[in-house]
């Protein structure tokens, strides 16, 4: 990748999802990253969207870096043999070891722990502290109602519209990646957060 992306945290859901699309692009990303000899970072899970991510990865020879608490692996939801399993004490930690590790991150669909990963990424991209590219796969339309809330975000002054155009959205894993190989940063004003306490004062 033009990006020099070697590894992509993927968030997804540890349910499988009612529509079968859903499973094939998950298994779909996967065989895409095997191709770019990308390895995936996740959350360890042998369970849903993430259960078919590591299967697809481990099957076919993939790099695969698992990323679980202590208390969610004594649930025996801990995906055994793949190549390296990260045990930590909170979800917390969790966030940070993939952060870490991870060269750009993708959400695929998902419940509450999906939406808070995605969350604390766009988070610590805004602030400068990890900019990584991010994206969202919306399949299905999944993710159309949060994309109009950030575009909501942006009309009504509550996000600067170039951390906005900063998310990667694309509707499969092929578009995706592509996008993502594409990728350049769109540079904000350094003053932005100045710029918000010269507003506050005029409270």
């Amino acid at each position: 990748m033009s990006n020099e992306i070697k590894s992509i945290g993927v968030f997804c859901g540890s349910a499988l999802g009612k529509n079968p699309i859903y499973k094939k692009t998950a298994a779909d990303l996967a065989s895409i990253l095997i191709q770019r000899n990308i390895s995936l970072v996740y959350g360890g899970a042998d369970i849903g969207l993430m259960k078919v991510l590591a299967d697809t990865m481990e099957n076919n020879n993939g790099h695969v870096i698992g990323i679980m608490p202590h208390f969610l692996a004594a649930k025996n939801i801990a995906k055994a043999n793949i190549s390296e399993f990260i045990y930590c004490e909170t979800m917390s930690e969790r966030k940070k070891i993939m952060i870490e590790m991870s060269d750009a991150f993708i959400a695929l669909p998902g419940g509450f722990g999906t939406f808070d990963e995605l969350g604390d990424v766009l988070t610590l991209y805004q602030l400068n502290i990890a900019c990584k590219p991010i994206g969202i796969l919306n399949v299905n339309g999944f993710y159309d109602n949060l994309i109009r809330q950030f575009d909501l975000f942006v009309d009504e002054g509550f996000m600067r519209h170039e951390h906005r155009t900063n998310i990667i959205v694309a509707e499969n894993a092929e578009e995706m990646i592509s996008k993502m190989d594409n990728f350049v940063h769109t540079q904000v004003d350094s003053k932005w957060v100045d710029n918000l306490i010269h507003e506050s004062k005029k409270i």
